[in-house]
């Protein structure tokens, strides 16, 4: 049966419809609590805004809704016409009341560091002695604890990511998938099982593996393989897909341990604001090197300034809320530029609610 036989039967769009919207009630009620809670601890959040605020505020949450709906919409579409299958999100995970649980036990700790800006500091003390920490990736990102340094924080980061996107996070990682299979379906490879045979995808900074199991679902047959430097993160992705052959690599994306013209496709998301400017160059050379010619990148990361305008203040708001100390740099960043510069043609480039995704071929 193929891919799109499969995601098309009557009753697709309904079962994205309960799936989705429960998903989104479950993770953007526990936003709004924890905007409540960080109102009664932080007097900061208590200030009445003026008139100006509240109109900013207004067009803000429209905004916000429309890309919302918008990318909701995109994504039921994609399950209709057989891009990708049900996304296992979208069922039932009694483990998710656990994992909110670990989330609201940490949140003190999250605030503290975020009232007392101890973002520079190392993640852990002491730091582990293991070679290939860059300074720039011992930060507390988010003020999340441990960095992404800790089995604590590798098991905490998939629910902290879903609050902060109102359950639409991996929506959004999704739209990633599109050009993945839009290049599959281009050479050829058939629908089913098979889906994918004969081609490599390396997904870099794989985190707990969101990416590698959207399009390894999308294509069965892919040979996938995640890169990620934090060992906590990858064994965290390993048991996420342990019924699944993936091949591992702890490694910098800016050295990745494989030989020239090796992968067919590289995926990234939400890497690239956390880099250094510098890095982000580097990371781009490496990925052209391990491509195959007619090879294909695959950037998802945060909206940018000027996408939609109405969110500039919340992208430009971003970096001291969170403590992504690069992230200012990202949002203003030419990002095509940065890819013809790196030797890739600039196939697409789409927003996607609070993401954006660009698609490079190397030249």
């Amino acid at each position: 049966m193929s891919i799109t036989t499969q995601s098309g039967r009557p009753g697709a769009l309904l079962g994205y419809g309960l799936g989705q919207g429960t998903r989104m009630a479950w993770y953007l009620g526990n936003y709004l609590a924890t905007r409540s809670w960080f109102a009664r601890i932080d007097p900061t959040e208590k200030r009445r805004p003026t008139l100006r605020g509240r109109l900013r505020g207004a067009r803000i949450q429209a905004a916000l809704s429309r890309g919302a709906l918008a990318l909701m919409a995109r994504d039921a579409a994609h399950v209709r016409n057989g891009t990708y299958p049900m996304p296992a999100d979208l069922r039932p995970r009694p483990a998710a009341v656990g994992e909110m649980a670990g989330y609201w036990r940490d949140l003190p700790r999250v605030a503290l560091r975020r009232r007392l800006k101890q973002g520079q500091e190392p993640a852990v003390e002491p730091v582990p002695e293991e070679d290939g920490y860059p300074r720039y990736y011992l930060q507390n990102f988010h003020y999340q604890s441990g960095g992404w340094l800790t089995e604590e924080s590798a098991d905490l980061y998939d629910t902290q990511v879903e609050v902060l996107f109102g359950g639409l996070a991996q929506a959004m990682r999704r739209q990633g998938v599109v050009p993945v299979v839009e290049w599959l379906r281009a050479r050829g490879s058939p629908d089913g099982p098979g889906f994918g045979a004969g081609v490599t995808l390396l997904d870099l900074a794989t985190g707990t593996g969101a990416m590698l199991e959207a399009v390894g679902q999308a294509a069965p047959a892919l040979d996938l393989q995640g890169l990620d430097l934090s060992r906590a993160y990858l064994d965290k992705a390993q048991r996420r897909l342990a019924g699944r052959d993936v091949t591992w690599h702890r490694a910098k994306a800016e050295a990745i341990p494989l030989p020239d013209g090796s992968v067919d496709l590289v995926t990234a998301s939400y890497l690239f604001h956390e880099l250094p400017k510098k890095i982000r160059a580097e990371v781009l050379a490496e990925v052209r090197r391990v491509l195959r010619p007619g090879g294909r990148l695959v950037l998802v990361d945060s909206l940018q300034l000027g996408d939609t305008p109405a969110l500039d203040p919340v992208l430009r708001s971003f970096p001291e809320q969170f403590h992504e100390p690069y992230y200012a740099d990202w949002i203003g960043a030419d990002v095509p530029s940065l890819l013809a510069a790196a030797g890739f043609a600039v196939d697409a480039v789409d927003k996607a609610y609070l993401s954006k995704v660009f698609v490079g071929g190397k030249r």
